[in-house]
């Protein structure tokens, strides 16, 4: 396969995380092409060297007029879960917050109990269909936690279905055990107990049946404490998981402080980071995953600091979130508004924070993130003249063609049999 006449090539070029001015350079070629074998990016370059690579059997797509980026990568989401939280909306129009919601029985304990009531072929179901979405809108691979179980059967369903999803839908599932998103209701008045039953039943079952990579805990005022995140981390970090944390989301309370101390691959949420956390996450080279989506649902009338972080040397990715509860959408490109018009970052750190630090922050910066000679050819083409464009005209899908492992998924605003 060959892309030729790129308007605006967005290389995103390297395979490390990208901190300060170099988030500002997304590597842009105009006029540019890619040379595709089998799943893997051959040649990158400028004007018509491709010509002498065409065989008759090639597939050649014409980007006049295009912009090409890599694939998007969600490096932060919940979007294996039962039923929705609509019901939620005028409770936060009348000003009720995130935690009141949940210690009212709502929130994640309401999709707790929605999620262990279906089955695993509806659950399944309803989180491809949120993957089509997402491959629709220009999305190649994402994080997934569970979370949404709280109990050993239902988080293990979820896991699987990660794992299911993972081997057959287009997009690549990276998946995250997250049973430390909540107390559950029935453990509410013995925290330690749930805690323990996590450490010692659940973290070495899900590492030996290899059903997630990661680790994550919510370190947040009325969730987990400091003390107990670092209890729950440290022993998923002892078993072989990579670890991530959301962190200081509604106040600050030390996660990110915690998650430069575990040296995690990212802190998540950081709307309350603090600039010792920040400088934390700097000093250890921990991956800022910021979710202004979820600032916008929850009318926080705030957004993480994403300037100060970049300022202060913090490698940042943006991801949406996904979840019922928080931010019911799938589309990075909506993110990409608000991490613009909310955060006042620029198109080209926008670009390299949904690529190839949000690679990094998923750990696979060696295999996607860029289009760059040896990596694999998961590719969005958007039907904008340029960056500035795609970013400016908001609020439609841009999306023109979706390459995943060198073969066209999406094209026509259809998903491609």
């Amino acid at each position: 396969m060959i892309i030729k006449n790129i308007e605006c090539l967005v290389t995103c070029a390297g395979s490390h995380k990208k901190i300060k001015e170099k988030m500002k350079d997304a590597k842009i070629i105009e006029n540019g092409y890619v040379v595709i074998e089998n799943d893997i990016i051959k040649e990158v370059g400028k004007g018509e060297t491709y010509l002498k690579k065409i065989k008759d059997n090639d597939i050649v797509i014409d980007a006049k007029g295009k912009t090409v980026t890599p694939g998007l990568i969600d490096s932060h989401t919940h979007v294996v879960y039962g039923g929705s939280r609509e019901r939620e909306l005028p409770l936060k129009l009348n000003n009720m917050s995130y935690i009141d919601i949940l210690e009212s029985g709502g929130g994640i304990l309401s999709t707790v109990r929605d999620t262990k009531d279906a089955s695993f072929e509806k659950l399944y179901e309803e989180s491809k269909k949120r993957l089509d979405v997402m491959l629709l809108h220009g999305t190649t691979s994402i994080e997934s936690k569970s979370g949404y179980g709280l109990d050993f059967e239902t988080e293990m369903k979820m896991l699987e279905v990660n794992k299911k999803l993972n081997a057959i839908h287009p997009i690549n599932v990276f998946s995250t055990y997250l049973g430390a998103h909540a107390i559950p209701e029935e453990y509410k008045d013995d925290r330690e107990e749930y805690i323990n039953f996590m450490i010692k039943k659940v973290i070495p079952y899900v590492k030996e049946n290899n059903l997630a990579e990661f680790i994550d805990c919510f370190c947040e005022k009325g969730v987990y404490s400091v003390e107990e995140a670092r209890r729950i981390l440290s022993a998923g970090k002892e078993k072989g998981f990579k670890v991530k944390i959301h962190a200081d989301e509604v106040e600050s309370i030390g996660g990110a402080e915690l998650a430069g101390e575990l040296k995690a691959t990212s802190a998540e949420h950081l709307v309350a980071a603090s600039r010792e956390g920040i400088k934390a996450l700097a000093d250890n080279e921990v991956v800022a995953v910021l979710l202004p989506t979820t600032s916008f649902y929850l009318m926080l009338n705030k957004f993480a600091s994403a300037r100060e972080m970049i300022d202060s040397g913090v490698p940042i990715a943006l991801a949406t979130d996904c979840n019922p509860g928080s931010s019911p959408t799938e589309s990075m490109q909506q993110v990409m508004t608000f991490a613009c018009f909310g955060m006042k970052l620029f198109p080209q750190e926008i670009i390299n924070a949904m690529t190839i630090n949000a690679a990094c922050a998923v750990n696979k910066q060696k295999e996607i993130g860029s289009i760059e000679v040896g990596k694999k050819a998961d590719i969005a083409i958007f039907n904008s003249k340029n960056l500035n464009y795609l970013i400016y005209h908001f609020g439609v899908n841009s999306i023109d063609k979706v390459i995943k492992n060198g073969k066209i998924v999406v094209q026509d605003g259809k998903i491609m049999n």
